[in-house]
């Protein structure tokens, strides 16, 4: 792996402890030579792993729409910054740029933007692994939902082994490599309406 993409907050959260995991998860990528791959704020848990990757000599690349810009702050020190025009043109191009995807905790715009790449590599748009890194258990009911929507039929076991989680960076990051992509037909039952 080259580079990963990280969605997470542009907030900092209520915990120290997300704090140290973005600067953990920051601090691991460039341990393992990845680039890092972000959403270019300067702020939050954004500007946290920006900074810890380029502390350390990372590489770290940011996407930010035009219209972000003053909202996020995009970051000024970056290996590199791609300005794009729209949130769509943001998500393609991380992806693009990308060979795995990490979700540390966030809000609404981090579980959107993680929850369409496992909706791409559950469609066999991709073939990249896909975790989130569990902070004091933050993705533990996101976690108990994808597994209630494989009781329910919604998602296949096989698909759900498409979101890997862990508790640790060096754990995560060491399962995204180790990961192999399941061949799976998406539909449960093309008969059944």
């Amino acid at each position: 792996m080259k580079r990963i993409c990280v969605f997470c907050g542009s907030s900092m959260g209520n915990r120290p402890e997300y704090r140290a995991a973005a600067e953990e998860l920051g601090a691991e990528l460039v341990r393992r030579n990845i680039g890092l791959v972000y959403g270019g704020g300067n702020v939050g848990l954004m500007g946290i792993i920006a900074d810890a990757v380029l502390r350390a000599d990372g590489e770290a690349v940011g996407v930010i729409p035009k219209h972000l810009m003053g909202r996020e702050v995009g970051h000024k020190g970056l290996t590199k910054l791609h300005v794009v025009h729209s949130m769509h043109e943001r998500k393609a191009l991380m992806a693009d740029l990308s060979d795995a995807f990490v979700a540390l905790p966030g809000g609404f715009g981090t579980l959107e933007e993680f929850c369409e790449v496992v909706t791409w590599a559950q469609l066999g748009l991709h073939a990249k692994p896909c975790g989130v890194l569990n902070v004091l258990g933050y993705y533990t009911p996101l976690l108990a939902m994808f597994d209630h929507a494989v009781e329910e039929r919604f998602l296949k076991t096989e698909n759900r082994g498409l979101v890997l989680a862990r508790e640790s960076a060096a754990e995560l990051l060491q399962a995204l490599e180790e990961w192999r992509p399941a061949r799976v037909e998406k539909w449960l039952d093309r008969e059944t309406r």
